[in-house]
């Protein structure tokens, strides 16, 4: 049954992911006043539907593997290449071309986009049978570089020379996301194992799968239930956004799958940066733009991730075909 279910969702993916958009948004717009008046309830339950989604994932991580990962540290160095360096020019580039006229909307999304780490980057590759041990030691060394490049990159790109990054919303979410998950996570599996012997760990690992796709489906529900109005209100700047982000990943998912392919990854080690690499912490531009700059500034770290969790559940669909792709070699 267990196996059922979790099959079931993972073909279904991206219809529940609409469901839970459309519900969310209606919701969002029938009952406005709610994100408002219980903000640090909304952001509290995010925070625990985040750490419901890795959780699970991180079940199947193996610690102990971790120190092979850095043995070969290949794909957690092509992480840092697409984050810091591929991603900044390319930004810079569709912002020069899109948000000409309204550069409070173009240093947001700078800002965004040079903030890696998604939260729900660790569980899509959890999804498509990614390497966590990979993705888990990626996700760790990004946002420990984060507070020494962003200021040095927000120079670059000319809009101020000091730039104030929240250190303690940083070391939380790396925390929630990553610390805690993987210590809970591996003694699940030791008492799992200890209990009911491998076997029964291997009966409950689609169990695992199942939980954080239920996890995902409600976290999708809540960003658009805390943002419809704002999306309703500000309905004419989410067609440049749309476009750009859209370009942005049409551009790098394909880009990332070939250089990591051309230069002899496994589907596995792809899987485990690849998001990672393609998705960013909404949640700390958000927190920084609020801090620094003006409303508008926050708006592109309050949208972005609503298109790029469609993006990035396509591409989870897609999995299987570019598993062969990987395979062909």
């Amino acid at each position: 049954m267990l196996n059922s279910l979790a099959r079931h969702l993972r073909e279904h993916l991206f219809w529940y992911s609409l469901v839970s958009i459309g519900l969310g948004w209606i919701g969002g717009l029938l009952f406005p006043d709610l994100p408002r008046t219980h903000a640090d309830v909304f952001k509290t339950m995010a925070n625990i539907l985040v750490f419901l989604m890795i959780y699970p994932m991180m079940i199947n991580l193996r610690v102990e593997k971790l120190l092979d990962v850095a043995k070969d540290p290949k794909p957690v160095l092509l992480s840092l290449f697409y984050n810091f360096l591929l991603t900044p020019g390319l930004s810079y580039l569709l912002a020069r071309l899109f948000f000409q006229g309204s550069p409070d909307v173009a240093l947001g999304f700078w800002l965004v986009m040079l903030i890696p780490g998604s939260s729900m980057s660790l569980g899509y590759t959890g999804l498509t049978g990614g390497n966590l041990e990979v993705g888990a030691i990626a996700l760790g060394l990004n946002f420990v570089i984060v507070p020494v490049i962003l200021p040095f990159l927000m120079h670059l790109l000319g809009k101020t020379y000091e730039v104030h990054v929240p250190l303690g919303t940083l070391i939380w979410t790396v925390v929630l996301v990553l610390l805690l998950p993987m210590i809970l996570g591996d003694l699940t599996r030791r008492l799992i194992i200890r209990k009911g012997g491998q076997k029964g760990y291997e009966s409950l690992k689609p169990l695992f799968s199942s939980v954080t796709m239920l996890g995902m489906f409600l976290i999708v529900a809540l960003i658009f239930f805390t943002k419809a109005e704002l999306l309703t209100e500000k309905w004419t700047i989410l067609i440049p956004l749309l476009v750009v982000t859209f370009l942005y990943l049409l551009v790098m998912f394909p880009l990332i799958t070939w250089i990591n392919r051309y230069v002899g990854l496994s589907y596995e080690e792809h899987m485990g940066i690849v998001f990672l690499s393609t998705g960013k912490n909404n949640g700390t531009a958000i927190a920084i733009a609020l801090m620094g700059f003006s409303p508008l500034t926050a708006i592109p770290a309050a949208t972005l991730p609503l298109f790029q969790i469609v993006f990035s559940i396509a591409y989870v669909l897609l999995a299987p075909k570019i598993r062969s792709f990987f395979e062909r070699r």
